[in-house]
Order: structure tokens, then sequence, then C-alpha cells
């Protein structure tokens, strides 16, 4: 009897190593080893640390053509930082919604010239702003514990920094831009699934909505200007788990 019944153990034991090596193969037929370890998660959190380059894109209005002071106007890309902590809701198994809030330091320049000179007048307004993005991604199905993905979503910022001494002082003689703003973002990057947390790094575009230019009609730099549109380019590096 001990001698039939260790057989059966044994047949058994084959039978489901069998069974465990085969569904342990399916699962991890793309090689999806840590993959797997995040998947059933329905949210996580994680942090951003990135760059980007932020600038204004000016439209010229009817009086630039007819003022004496000014023939040239342009808006300079300064390059900034951006701290944001993640929270990330799955929808099912290739859609997230993420909520992104955090700071952007960024630097925004303005080139003016005279007429009848090749000398650039270069005026800087540094900012530190409160973001909250909020965005949709939609997620390629994983392959080797990497999975690429696009997104899209808007962005509200504030400038904090809006109400300072430099700023107030600034408003006297160059411009006055509105502290709120919003955006619309695309952006696309790649997950990497690491025993321990997700790694993602991401490309993304943004730009402005609305005109956050406002009129001074006391200053020729703002008469000669119609509108003011922000924009920008980043690359964000995200820590999730």
């Amino acid at each position: 009897m001990h001698h039939i019944l260790r057989n059966k153990i044994v047949l058994l034991s084959c039978l489901l190593w069998m069974v465990s090596g085969d569904l342990f193969s399916q699962t991890n037929q793309k090689g999806n080893y840590n993959f797997w370890e995040f998947r059933n998660k329905p949210f996580y959190f994680g942090l951003t640390v990135g760059l980007h380059s932020t600038g204004l894109i000016p439209a010229k209005s009817p009086e630039f053509v007819e003022n004496t002071d000014i023939n040239f106007l342009s808006a300079r890309n300064r390059p900034g930082l951006n701290l944001n902590i993640i929270t990330n809701l799955k929808i099912g198994q290739y859609f997230d919604f993420r909520f992104i809030p955090g700071f952007a330091y960024s630097e925004r320049r303005f080139l003016f010239s005279p007429p009848g000179s090749s000398v650039r007048n270069e005026r800087s307004i540094e900012s530190v702003f409160v973001e909250i993005p909020i965005h949709l991604r939609f997620k390629s199905a994983p392959y080797k514990d990497k999975r690429i993905f696009v997104l899209g979503g808007i962005k509200y910022s504030y400038d904090v920094a809006s109400n300072s001494r430099v700023r107030r002082e600034q408003r006297e003689d160059l411009l006055l831009i509105s502290p709120n703003d919003f955006q619309f973002e695309l952006g696309a990057g790649v997950q990497f699934f690491l025993p321990y947390f997700i790694f993602s790094p991401e490309i993304k575009f943004s730009r402005g909505i609305s005109n956050i230019h406002i009129f001074n009609g006391a200053l020729d730099n703002s008469r000669i200007i119609d509108s003011l549109i922000s924009r920008g380019f980043s690359i964000s590096f995200h820590f999730e788990g």
C-alpha cells in the first residue's frame, strides 16, 4: 500500500510540475517576468523629475508696422526643471487616468531691436509654476517587460512668482503676462518594468489654449503685441510602483 501510495504521489507531483511549468511558460512567453507583479494593481503612485524648454509665440499687432521704436520682436525658448507627484488609476488593461500635480521653474525671454540697429535687447521673465496636468494614457501590450504608450490631456498652471517684487518692477517697462494658463498636451514614452518599480521616460509637447498677454497701452512693447501663446517641450522620467 505504501508503495502504491508513493507511486501516486510521485505521479501527481509530476503532473503538477508539468502543468505549472506549462502555465509559467505561457505567462512568460513574451518575457514579462516583472510585469505580472504590477498587472493587478488598480492604482499606484510615483515621482516625476523632468527637464523642459518653455517659450511664447508672439503675434504682432497692426501697430507693430506703424511704430518707429521697435522693428524686431521675438521670443526665445529657455530650459527649466520640474518635479511632480504621480497618481495613476488603471482603466482596464490598456488605459490609465493620470493626475500629476507639481512645480516647474521656467524662464521666458523676449528679444527687441530698435530701428536701424542689429543689437538685440533681451529681457527675461522668471516664473515658478504650480502645475495640475490631467492625462489619459493608452498603452500597448507588454513585451519582455516593456510597453510603449501615448497620452493626451490638459494642464492648468499658475505662476506663483507673478506678484514678486521683481515682477512688479518688470511691469513698468516690459510686459504683463497672466499668471493663469491652460494648455493641451500630447506625448509618448516607454514603460520598463523593473523588479521593484516602473521606470518610464517620456517626451511631451504642450501648447497654450488662450492668449496670456495682458494689454498695457502705456508700453510700446505691449502695444505691438496682439497675443502671446505659451508652448513647451519636455523630457520626463517617471518612477512608479
